[in-house]
């Protein structure tokens, strides 16, 4: 693989290529026919790829194949009746009814709401 090849595959400038070849001493020979004679075919070793590999760029590559974690469910164990009742009440709001609402927890909050119904915690324990 060429230098700019490589740069081009992990998104970097041909000159961090050429700094790697020379910081980590890989083995290179040069690409006939080119002017200059500066261009280098770089042989991809098992540690010209286990460098890759570690490169930044790679790794957000890999990254999202990788990392893959469980979405957790936040939900309890068993509905309760109540909490049957309330999903039963408010999946038949009519929209008008589900817009208000809304705008009345956006506006209140949850214990506003609490409050309004008369089901609010009190303040003393």
């Amino acid at each position: 693989m060429t230098t700019e090849e490589l740069a081009d595959f992990l998104g970097v400038a041909k000159q961090t290529v050429n700094r790697w070849v020379r910081e980590q001493k890989w083995s290179t020979e040069s690409l006939p026919g080119i002017k200059g004679g500066r261009a280098r075919l770089i042989h991809l070793t098992k540690e010209v790829r286990t460098f890759i590999m570690k490169t930044p760029s790679m790794r957000h590559r890999l990254a999202p194949a990788v990392v893959t974690e469980p979405v957790p469910q936040y939900r309890a164990e068993k509905l309760t009746p109540g909490m049957l009742r309330i999903i039963d009440v408010l999946q038949n709001l009519t929209l008008h009814e589900q817009d208000r609402l809304n705008v009345l927890l956006a506006r209140e909050g949850i214990h506003g709401f609490l409050t309004r119904l008369n089901i609010a915690q009190s303040e003393e324990k």
